[in-house]
């Protein structure tokens, strides 16, 4: 799946399932995915900065960071550190099958 695929899916998942944190000015959607390799979670963050993404391994923080770019890269470096947890066609064809 390319860059600009996931990019659609997830920001079409995101206008589905935001939810504000607390002052309207920020807005975040979560995706959970199980794996036997254990727990990714995908915590995308819309606020005036811009786009935040905050990504969990087994419920522990590994990165946060800012832009589409610095999230492909990021998940490159989860890939790596974690193999079998991130398998990018099945996430985002499942996020897909949601919205």
């Amino acid at each position: 799946m390319d860059r600009a695929q996931i990019k659609r899916i997830f920001k079409a998942y995101f206008e589905k399932y935001k939810k504000t944190e607390g002052d309207r000015t920020a807005w975040s959607a979560v995706w959970l995915e199980s794996t036997r390799a254990g727990v990714l979670e995908l915590n995308m963050t819309q606020c005036p900065k811009g786009t935040t993404f905050k990504i969990f391994v087994n419920k522990k923080k590994e990165m946060q960071v800012l832009g589409w770019d610095a999230y492909f890269e990021a998940m490159d470096e989860i890939s790596a550190r974690h193999p079998d947890l991130y398998d990018e066609d099945k996430l985002f064809s499942e996020m897909e099958f949601v919205i």
